[in-house]
């Protein structure tokens, strides 16, 4: 299985999407980019941390590759608010890619790369990630109406 980390606004909605998906194993929320390996949502919502909200994905590459998972982030927000995705505003919900190797990288740059408008997004090694409280994950689902 491989990971991607990626940073589209408030962790709830991409997570929904994303869980919906062919080849997606897992998701998890969390915190990634910052200054400290472990931080509370309350940090990172204060704007110290430098960390921003993200869906920490598992996929099976056989189903779903890495390529697609980047179309699908730049589909599923607005890559060229700055800090913010609607109504969120702050650098925590900013638009990022955290690769977790090379060939990520690369990846995520040529899809960039296609991009039209004045796309904000960041490409960023992955650094200081920690999943985020546990009422955060899987948000959507445990608190739709039924």
């Amino acid at each position: 299985m491989q990971k991607a980390i990626i940073a589209c606004g408030c962790f709830w909605e991409p997570e929904e999407r994303f869980r919906k998906i062919k080849g997606i194993t897992s998701t998890e929320v969390g915190y990634c980019g910052g200054n400290n390996p472990n931080v509370s949502y309350e940090e990172v919502c204060g704007g110290k941390t430098e960390h921003a909200e993200v869906v920490k994905l598992q996929f099976n590459e056989n189903i779903i590759s890495y390529e697609d998972i980047i179309k699908l982030f730049f589909e599923f927000h607005d890559a060229t608010q700055l800090d913010e995705q609607g109504l969120n505003i702050g650098p925590n919900y900013r638009s990022e890619i955290f690769y977790l190797s090379e060939k990520q990288k690369k990846t995520a740059e040529k899809i960039l790369n296609l991009q039209n408008g004045k796309i904000v997004t960041k490409i960023s090694m992955e650094k200081n990630y920690c999943k985020a409280e546990e009422y955060h994950q899987k948000y959507i689902k445990k608190n739709k109406k039924k």
